[in-house]
């Protein structure tokens, strides 16, 4: 790599740049920043953990909600009180959205948007030549997806696969069309390419992600979609285990839901939004369903796909939320075969239409229906889980371990965390038999071959 300045290609040569990378938000954030921190090691650069001291901190953001907002800003403060003179670069979402407020900031050396991820390897090369700069561009206009992706995630046994990015739906409540702009698809000739080299790479279990995954293919010509692409991954036995991250109920075809139970190769778990159980609620957020709708695709995957895991997202305290419309949700997820939840108190988003919406729901009202919803997604995460004692799973081996027993921990095809006792090798797909819950796991014993 080139130094920093000539004056100083010495001091370079002998001690690389240290780097410190921090990632907020969804597994597409998490794709690019090990894309980017790739991308600096090919360079020579060094990378350090985010607590340590680091010649230029990346803090790759994230603006869902208000709260990860002041998480990012918490990540730049702790930054520059780790080191005072390294650079500071901020991107993702937050960036995206709200460039001038960062710039306030005290030690924000460089902001770069969603679509100038790319070139943060370049601007970090010649940084210290480079004045302080904003690189945010107009993200609806970008019809470009970015290629950043990493082919290595360190301490990772399954890897994440962005496949696409950016979203038109444009729900009521969402900033994400805004900082990441219209859908863009991977080709299908890429997605299998680096699907190739994460297989070479040791990795047993592919995740696809995306900002709107079931629209992948969408803007390709010929236009395709999220069914074909899985089809022809498991036809041609690229990866031993495939799973997808969330899908909108929409999407969910007739196709992938008979994939999904006939083939071994893509895991018998989806991640779909909910949101609300309630019709009048779903339309104001401009979700494209009803509670009807969902109710029956939910009915027509666990029949189709024996032990499948289907969990949602849903969100409690939406504006004009009533206790009535509250009950809907909860007794719809209730009733309904869900093994887990995400639970998000509605977070006002400025420029959205649910911002400006009249009827407010409290705070503290907002909080207390979050509560209700995570004590049933724990009810839910528990029986799930607990119908699979004395039924054998198939569990990829992760690095991590049980603090309580020891026993290495890893993940069902079907989503569920299991503690398996016998022995076992990191990275490998074993047989083992589920005999108790514990503590949010499973615990099971290895079935010998």
């Amino acid at each position: 790599m080139k130094a920093f300045t000539a004056g100083r290609d010495h001091q370079e040569k002998s001690k690389p740049i240290r780097v410190a990378v921090a990632t907020l938000g969804c597994k597409v954030n998490q794709c690019e920043s090990a894309g980017i921190a790739e991308e600096l090691t090919l360079h020579g650069m060094t990378r350090v953990p985010f607590d340590e001291a680091a010649d230029c901190y990346i803090i790759n953001t994230c603006s869902v909600t208000c709260r990860t907002d002041y998480q990012s800003r918490q990540l730049i403060r702790r930054a520059t009180r780790r080191n005072p003179a390294a650079a500071i670069l901020v991107t993702g979402c937050y960036a995206q959205r709200a460039p001038e407020e960062i710039a306030r900031i005290p030690g924000v050396r460089f902001i770069v948007g969603n679509a100038e991820k790319d070139r943060i390897p370049d601007i970090l090369r010649e940084m210290a030549s480079v004045d302080p700069q904003t690189q945010v561009g107009e993200i609806r206009k970008e019809r470009r997806i970015s290629r950043l992706g990493a082919t290595v995630f360190p301490e990772h046994t399954r890897t994440f696969l962005k496949i696409q990015d950016g979203c038109d739906a444009f729900c009521s409540y969402c900033i994400i069309p805004h900082v990441r702009g219209k859908c863009r698809s991977l080709p299908r000739e890429e997605v299998e390419e680096r699907i190739t080299v994460l297989v070479l790479n040791g990795y047993r279990e592919v995740v696809l992600t995306g900002i709107h995954l079931g629209a992948w293919g969408c803007d390709l010509r010929p236009q395709t979609n999220l069914a074909s692409l899985v089809q022809q991954i498991i036809q041609g036995r690229t990866v031993e285990r495939l799973r997808l991250s969330s899908v909108e109920p929409r999407e969910v075809s007739g196709t992938l839901i008979s994939l999904l139970g006939s083939s071994h190769t893509i895991c018998r778990h989806l991640h779909i939004p909910l949101q609300s159980g309630n019709d009048g609620i779903l339309a104001a957020m401009r979700r494209n369903y009803t509670a009807a709708f969902f109710c029956d695709l939910l009915r027509r995957m666990d029949q189709a796909v024996p032990g499948i895991a289907v969990g949602v997202d849903v969100m409690a305290g939406f504006p004009g939320e009533t206790e009535s419309a509250f009950s809907d949700t909860l007794h719809l997820i209730e009733e309904s075969p869900i093994a887990y939840l995400h639970v998000f108190p509605y977070s006002r988003r400025p420029g959205t239409p649910a911002a400006a919406m009249s009827e407010q729901v409290p705070e503290e009202v907002k909080r207390r229906r979050a509560e209700r919803l995570r004590a049933v997604g724990a009810e839910k995460r528990r029986g799930f889980a607990e119908r699979f004692i004395g039924s054998p799973l198939n569990v990829l081996v992760e690095r991590r371990t049980d603090p309580a027993t020891g026993f290495p921990i890893g993940f069902s095809d079907n989503y569920i965390p299991v503690a398996v006792r016998g022995n076992v090798t990191t990275n490998t797909i074993v047989r083992a038999m589920p005999f108790r819950y514990h503590e949010g796991l499973l615990m099971a014993d290895v079935i010998p071959e």
